[in-house]
């Protein structure tokens, strides 16, 4: 009977089985990816002659942070510092990237679609002469709207 119990449980989902698409170089397997975040500023008031002293609170115009993502270096790829470099060039692309949290069977669970995002930092790895880590790389993106889906 225990285990009828456990098999009928719903878990979280990890966060480590993740993809992220829509980037130049297509689907990147990346170690981290952080700052999925969104707000809503909230714009207060109070009309002159209101009895109450507090003011009353709306929702305002939302906002969204840069996310942030880092992955290992491998040779001859260099698809976002390409990206990076069309900032320069002023022919940036904005794309959509798609960041999905997948099960077991890979099926995304759990969708972050960015809209219109470009690269504003990217982050090249630190130099040690005495590390034995692998070298890693990050892209900040910035980006107009986010919406999160559960497929």
């Amino acid at each position: 009977m225990a285990g009828e119990t456990q098999s009928t449980n719903v878990w979280p989902l990890p966060k480590f089985y993740f993809s992220v698409t829509g980037l130049p170089s297509g689907t990147v397997s990346f170690q981290e990816v952080t700052g999925l975040s969104t707000e809503v500023t909230p714009i207060e008031y109070r009309h002159g002659d209101s009895p109450s002293f507090y003011p009353i609170k709306m929702p305002g115009l939302g906002k969204v942070g840069n996310v942030t993502m880092r992955k290992g270096i491998f040779i001859n790829d260099t698809a976002l510092w390409n990206w990076f470099d069309q900032i320069k060039m002023n022919t940036i692309e904005r794309l959509t990237v798609v960041v999905s949290l997948l099960d077991e069977s890979a099926a995304p669970k759990m969708v972050w679609t960015l809209q219109n995002a470009f690269p504003i930092k990217v982050t090249g790895t630190e130099l040690k002469s005495e590390g034995n880590e692998v070298a890693v790389e990050s892209v900040e993106i910035a980006f107009e709207t986010m919406t999160i889906s559960a497929p």
